[in-house]
């Protein structure tokens, strides 16, 4: 029987990169506005570096995610986020959406990991689907 991967882990790591490719796309609306009035925005080149830059680092700590610090790092990253409403406003709505998700994929992934303990201490011999 193949041991089942923690949900925990996978849930976090989901979380990491639909919101690494949600950064992708909100650096696009970013680019967009530096395109449309260029007094008032970043440059161009800033908008790039700081989402293409912030896109990487959430899927490298989806790959972190599971290890001693992987869910600091992880909150850390919901903050880098949450602070692209600064450049994007939309971004502090979607931003805490995605704080909210990461909050439930915490919370719901340990209490999986947690049942499935339990289980498999009560029944030893058990084989699951």
């Amino acid at each position: 029987m193949r041991r089942k991967r923690p949900a925990k882990p996978q849930f976090t790591q989901t979380i990491l990169v639909l919101e690494a490719v949600l950064v992708f796309f909100a650096t696009l609306v970013a680019y967009g506005l530096a395109q449309g009035d260029p007094s008032r925005s970043p440059s161009t080149s800033t908008v790039w570096w700081l989402g293409g830059i912030t896109s990487v680092v959430l899927i490298v700590l989806a790959g972190l995610v599971g290890r001693p610090g992987g869910y600091v790092l992880g909150w850390i990253g919901q903050v880098a986020v949450l602070a692209g409403g600064f450049v994007v406003p939309m971004m502090f709505a979607i931003g805490g959406l995605f704080v909210v998700l990461w909050i439930v994929a915490l919370r719901l992934g340990g209490r999986i990991d947690r049942e499935r303990a339990e289980y498999d201490a009560a029944h030893p011999g058990a084989v699951g689907p």
